[in-house]
């Protein structure tokens, strides 16, 4: 089933607009805003929490650990192979695998919709719409670069792009409980003169921390053709944006589904939350000369996932008979990918360094009256 909005007044098929947030008629500027029209399906999705976690959302807890209810919103995909599709417009015959829930037809560019992948409890519950044109993505990718220190110069003209293409990446997102304890040696030394000594006095302190950190929307990528250090990367979104998942939101964009369940990529999470822990409760040991950390324990409960699609710029660039891939947050255009470096450039900087290293110990010892 392949589901297209048609204009209500030329018959076109409408397409999102980031620009304006609305679905917009390239034909004759007709525009509907989305979140008034009726959900193609119900997804029985169960609502997200708040947006990233905070100091707020910290609770120091003394005692046992709550049993948390796991919870997750997603569905089965029992069709794994390849699947014909008519375009409704131009009857081309349309060949895609097994992951896609949304593309754009190949013959006419008209956007195709495979509602019977999203029907149901397939379909995701939120979705972070696109806010980033693909005309304001070439741009901002140029500007990005031009602030190359160490890329060859023709690389910062930016005027190799290839592709860019518009895409809804399958994340969960989760709501988590970590709670931690921590012990560790810290010390507090003070240097003072008395009479004709030099004292150096030094303190010992045994400190302890216990913390119960709850974390929302803790975001994990979903699908396999997707690079996880890059889209880690492309981190952080701005949830506020989140709202309930309706199809015409990937009207012109190509989508997936995901490849991974909440449960498969829970370690993921376990990792991140740890990490988080271990940042906080290194920031409240403050005032000592030293910290030393003699034993952390963790433990991390799941209490929600929730499927959901963020919106992804994928930009391939030629340069040189090499193609570089780089990912764009669709919402806050942060742009991520490793470019061509420049071997002059590289060496330039490096002896910049020294001679500049060199400069300071040479007048540090004119200075001492010392011969260099």
């Amino acid at each position: 089933m392949i589901l297209q909005h048609k204009c209500p007044d030329c018959g076109a098929d409408m397409q999102y607009d980031a620009d304006s947030r609305l679905l917009k008629c390239p034909s004759c500027g007709k525009t509907q805003n989305i979140k008034d029209m009726e959900p193609d399906f119900d997804p029985n999705a169960k609502q997200s929490h708040d947006a990233e976690a905070s100091a707020d959302d910290v609770d120091e807890v003394y005692g046992d650990f709550e049993d948390f209810e796991e919870q997750s919103t997603y569905g089965t995909y029992e069709d794994n192979e390849a699947k014909h599709y008519i375009c409704q417009n131009c009857g081309a015959e349309l060949i895609t695998d097994a992951d896609t829930t949304a593309t754009i037809c190949s013959y006419c560019n008209s956007p195709m919709i495979l509602g019977d992948r999203l029907s149901g409890k397939m379909a995701p519950s939120k979705v972070i719409p696109f806010t980033i044109s693909k005309e304001r993505a070439e741009e901002t990718f140029k500007k990005w670069c031009k602030h190359g220190l160490i890329t060859p110069k023709d690389f910062t003209k930016a005027d190799r792009i290839s592709s860019i293409t518009g895409m809804y990446v399958p994340f969960w997102l989760y709501d988590v409980n970590g709670r931690g304890e921590a012990h560790a040696h810290a010390t507090k030394v003070r240097h003072y003169t008395s009479g004709d000594y030099d004292v150096t006095e030094t303190r010992h302190y045994q400190v302890y921390r216990k913390v119960s950190l709850n974390f929302n929307d803790i975001p994990a990528d979903a699908s396999e053709k997707m690079p996880d250090d890059m889209m880690d990367k492309l981190e952080p979104y701005t949830y506020q944006d989140l709202t309930d998942f309706n199809t015409p939101y990937l009207s012109g964009f190509i989508a997936e589904k995901y490849n991974y369940t909440d449960a498969e990529l829970f370690p993921r999470i376990k990792q991140k939350t740890e990490h988080y822990m271990d940042q906080y409760i290194s920031n409240t040991i403050t005032g000592y000369s030293s910290v030393t950390f003699t034993d952390r324990s963790y433990d991390t409960r799941q209490k929600n996932a929730i499927y959901s699609l963020l919106p992804v710029w994928m930009l391939s660039y030629n340069f040189n008979g090499k193609n570089y891939l780089f990912a764009m947050n669709g919402q806050t255009g942060k742009v991520v990918g490793k470019p061509p470096v420049s071997k002059g450039k590289v060496a330039l900087w490096w002896g910049s360094i020294t001679l500049v290293t060199f400069l300071i110990s040479f007048l540090i010892t004119m200075a001492a009256g010392g011969a260099f």
